[in-house]
């Protein structure tokens, strides 16, 4: 019999936990149309054309030979730089690569509010530049500081005093500084915050483009292609979906996933470790692992060149940056240029998951990535583009990548492929999958970069900064919303 460890404390706030996990339980009657149908109307309606464009003719950027980097004019919003990279003891111990240098923390922040007892979110339908297909849903306000700070000349962002603190009687749900993307952002942070508003949309209306939402609706729209955005995923994972007041809302399911799935989530069993050795199993990795990083003139990049106005690598694998120029209606701006990264094929991600004494586990990476803040962060269990390593032998390929990718569909438990951030990323999709695995497979022993982890643990992790990345907090609310979602 597999003994757990001992569970976590039930979560601060009861009362809210329980709002969200009914927000998340709650009746959708039309199975979600209604809102995939008001994204549509937002494409007929607010277009974006987007063309490529030559990097060193993108209007109010400096393609500059002489720092060997791409800058914004203004010196505000983000660069493209070149990036040396050193990891003794690492699969690939050195390389070097463009990177997006974006030092300022932007807001990433939904409002909440209770509409007939139920909490609502307060989504956005917004259309970025590098999405494959039109509107997406996003966070009421989703904002770099110099986009909020109107460094563009633009409008003044929607629903941004929320944020700033300046509502009086708005509640603080979660607040919490998070990673980008560790591999094409250099130490890029985000705050992912939620805030409830008192008074229902009488007191906060939705304006033109915006729409109070279950939480229910939004985790059925993770089900179809390219609808939640990035943004939306890393916010929502936040939120706190663990603890004893989620039974109500689990009662009476019927499927023993679900069940072993509720069961992570309330923490009551514990896991296969603690909490506290999975932190200090972190804290030995970002201590061991040595990451040196340091600027080179993108000219100089070894392995990459120059090509049709874009800077791509010699062997025609991993991303492009390229250069865009972009028109829209119903933007703070209506028309801008700049550089983007541009992905070669469909990144996986994907969590391996298994009931262990009756609780669902995830397998969770220690993931190492030049951007990090800390080295290392907790990371889904592959994370890779497939066809990056698809004439390497076994021992060169990602842990675990063969068997997700040969996985029967009825061990699928999640499938969806998913579009990663529009505004710095071009047409770059993922498929996030969880795969289910049974039995005590001698292959699912892990080694020293793996360990079994709780929804419960994942949850009380993501409260704090620079713990799990982006991938892994787009998974878990993918299973929040296969554990409550009617």
């Amino acid at each position: 019999m597999t003994v757990l460890a001992p569970g976590l404390a039930p979560a601060d706030d009861q009362e809210l936990t329980g709002l969200l996990a009914a927000s998340a339980a709650a009746e959708v009657p039309d199975g979600g149309a209604a809102l995939l149908g008001w994204l549509a109307d937002h494409d007929r309606h607010a277009a974006m054309t987007v063309h490529r464009a030559d990097l060193a003719a993108l209007e109010g950027w400096t393609d500059d030979p002489v720092g060997g980097r791409i800058h914004h004019r203004s010196g505000r919003f983000f660069a493209v730089e070149g990036l040396d990279v050193q990891v003794p003891g690492a699969p690939v111990e050195h390389w070097q690569q463009p990177i997006i240098r974006q030092p300022e923390v932007g807001v990433l922040g939904i409002l909440a509010t209770r509409i007939g007892g139920v909490l609502h979110l307060l989504m956005q339908a917004k259309v970025e530049p590098g999405n494959p297909v039109g509107h997406q849903l996003s966070p009421t306000v989703q904002a770099t500081r110099s986009n909020y700070q109107r460094a563009h000349g633009g409008r003044a962002v929607p629903y941004l005093e929320y944020f700033l603190g300046t509502v009086p009687g708005a509640r603080t749900v979660v607040d919490v500084r998070q990673s980008e993307q560790g591999s094409w952002f250099l130490r890029k942070r985000n705050r992912n915050v939620v805030v409830e508003v008192p008074g229902g949309p009488e007191a906060v209306p939705a304006r033109p483009g915006f729409r109070w939402c279950t939480l229910a609706e939004v985790h059925r729209a993770l089900a179809v292609t390219d609808v939640v955005n990035m943004d939306t995923r890393t916010v929502l994972s936040c939120l706190p979906l663990a603890g004893g007041a989620l039974r109500p809302a689990g009662a009476g399911r019927p499927d023993d996933f679900r069940a072993a799935l509720l069961r992570s989530m309330l923490g009551e069993s514990g896991g296969v470790h603690r909490t506290a050795d999975l932190l200090s199993d972190l804290t030995v990795a970002r201590t061991e692992t040595d990451v040196d990083v340091g600027r080179v003139p993108l000219h100089t990049l070894q392995g990459w060149s120059r090509r049709d106005g874009a800077i791509v690598h010699d062997d025609g694998a991993y991303f492009s940056v390229v250069g865009v120029d972009v028109v829209a209606r119903g933007r703070e701006v209506a028309r801008w240029s700049q550089p983007m990264f541009a992905a070669h094929g469909t990144g996986l991600v994907a969590f391996v998951v298994r009931r262990i004494g009756g609780v669902l586990h995830v397998l969770a990476a220690l993931r190492t990535e030049p951007g990090f803040v800390d080295a290392v962060e907790l990371a889904p269990t592959v994370q890779c583009t497939p066809e990056n390593y698809a004439h390497r032998p076994a021992s060169q390929r990602p842990a675990y990548l063969d068997r997700v990718l040969a996985a029967d569909p009825d061990r699928l438990r999640f499938d969806t492929v998913m579009s990663e951030e529009g505004g710095r990323f071009h047409h770059t999709r993922t498929r996030y999958v969880v795969v289910e695995e049974t039995g005590d497979d001698p292959d699912l022993v892990t080694g020293p970069g793996h360990r079994w982890v709780t929804l419960a643990q994942l949850s009380e992790l993501v409260r704090h900064s620079h713990y799990l990345n982006v991938q892994a907090r787009s998974l878990l609310t993918c299973l929040h919303s296969l554990a409550l979602c009617a």
